[in-house]
């Protein structure tokens, strides 16, 4: 079964960059897409960004739109979140998940992943 783990994230300033990376192991072919979430403390987890893990197509929530950028590497099994344009709203505990199921478009909805890493704290001081 697919499996995903988080690594990278830590302390930055406003307006700094920090990249988080998702390893997709077991049976990655199996998952349809790997999506980026958070969760800030007293919040609701939100989706992030995500991406098809055999195809191209990428989607973004509009709070990190042009400051995040989503990426596979299907030979090293891995997923970055490069995040450029630090706010402190985007201090939270960031997430990859696994959705395994084929659909026609990268779902934003939390309840559609169901493998979900142990999570890497980002923080982002003013």
């Amino acid at each position: 079964q697919v499996q995903v783990a988080e690594s990278g994230g830590g302390l930055a300033q406003a307006g700094e960059s920090l990249r988080v990376s998702c390893a997709v192991d077991g049976h990655a072919f199996s998952a349809y897409a790997i999506g980026w979430f958070r969760q800030a403390p007293g919040k609701e987890r939100e989706f992030v960004a995500g991406v098809e893990w055999n195809g191209a197509r990428t989607a973004y929530s509009e709070s990190v739109k042009g400051r995040f950028t989503i990426s596979r590497d299907s030979v090293k099994s891995t997923v970055d979140l490069q995040m450029n344009m630090l706010k402190p709203e985007d201090t939270a505990v960031y997430y990859c998940a696994a959705d395994r199921i084929f659909r026609t478009a990268v779902s934003p909805m939390v309840y559609n992943y169901d493998r979900w890493g142990q999570g890497t704290q980002v923080t982002v001081s003013s």
